[in-house]
């Protein structure tokens, strides 16, 4: 009895496709779409440079006068050293209240902003509602902030909630628009599936825009709050509350030991609370 042996399969013989050539017309086409965002890069380059000199110029920019302020400069600055703690109990109880007050603005702010949005983002709102928001927002964001604090100090009186007021008008004008154009950059395929199913707007935006939306609210919400904090120290100077009122009281007595060890702690905390919002956006992201 013989044992019949089958042949393996030949293995299949891999053949390599050429591309096809590319017409002539296909090749300017292609040659025409490269070339026009070179081109106007290279015609941006010395508009650039004419706005940056014209700039200067305005500016009254000056390095010869910087380099002979280098001197004063470093005289200042050896008068901060060493820093005077003795008064630490007063500058943590008062950057403490920076503290809250940065909260306090950051909270509200965000919540209102949050509505703000809702009315400035194109993919959500009416033409109506989106241009007007749209233009409030920019009012209030040419409004410096120490602009509203003077005027809520006016309205409250001295200190912290003068300060909080002012911070949760600011960011309106700015964190606003930062989280209408985070809910503008969401994808519009589950947007247009919600509405081709007949969802409600409320339901597009609870199901279709927050939870897309929702990473890059909390982060600009963490860095308001970073700048809220550095804010606060600024808002003290018209009396808003917090550390800024001690800080201009120490510059005009010339207490530099008391305005370094102030200085300082202002360093620690914003430090620390850098360091903090950086580890939650790590987690939401």
């Amino acid at each position: 009895m013989s044992a019949t042996t089958e042949t393996p399969p030949a293995p299949a013989v891999r053949r390599e496709t050429t591309p096809t050539p590319l017409s002539a017309a296909e090749r300017a086409r292609l040659e025409r779409a490269f070339r026009a965002p070179r081109s106007r890069f290279l015609i941006g380059i010395p508009v650039a440079i004419l706005l940056l000199l014209w700039s200067f110029n305005g500016a009254e920019f000056n390095f010869a006068k910087l380099g002979q302020g280098t001197v004063n400069m470093g005289e200042f600055l050896s008068r901060l050293f060493p820093p005077d703690f003795s008064k630490f109990g007063t500058i943590a109880e008062l950057l403490i209240e920076t503290f809250q007050m940065a909260i306090v603005g950051t909270v509200l702010g965000a919540v209102l902003s949050l509505f703000v949005a809702f009315a400035a983002a194109s993919n959500i709102a009416p033409k109506w509602l989106y241009y007007p928001a749209r233009w409030v927002m920019n009012a209030i964001r040419s409004v410096p902030d120490l602009v509203f604090a003077l005027m809520f100090v006016s309205a409250v009186g001295l200190g912290p909630f003068a300060g909080i007021l002012a911070m949760t008008l600011g960011s309106l004008g700015s964190i606003g628009k930062i989280f209408a154009e985070a809910m503008e950059s969401v994808d519009n395929g589950p947007i247009t599936a919600m509405q081709a199913v007949g969802a409600s707007k409320r339901q597009v935006i609870q199901y279709g825009v927050l939870p897309q939306a929702a990473p890059l609210l909390v982060s600009y919400t963490l860095l308001l709050f970073e700048g809220n904090v550095r804010g606060a120290t600024i808002l003290g100077l018209v009396g808003a509350g917090g550390i800024g009122l001690e800080l201009t009281t120490a510059m005009r007595m010339y207490d530099y030991g008391h305005l370094s060890a102030i200085i300082i702690c202002i360093i620690v905390l914003v430090t620390a609370i850098d360091q903090g919002s950086a580890l939650i956006r790590k987690r939401i992201t």
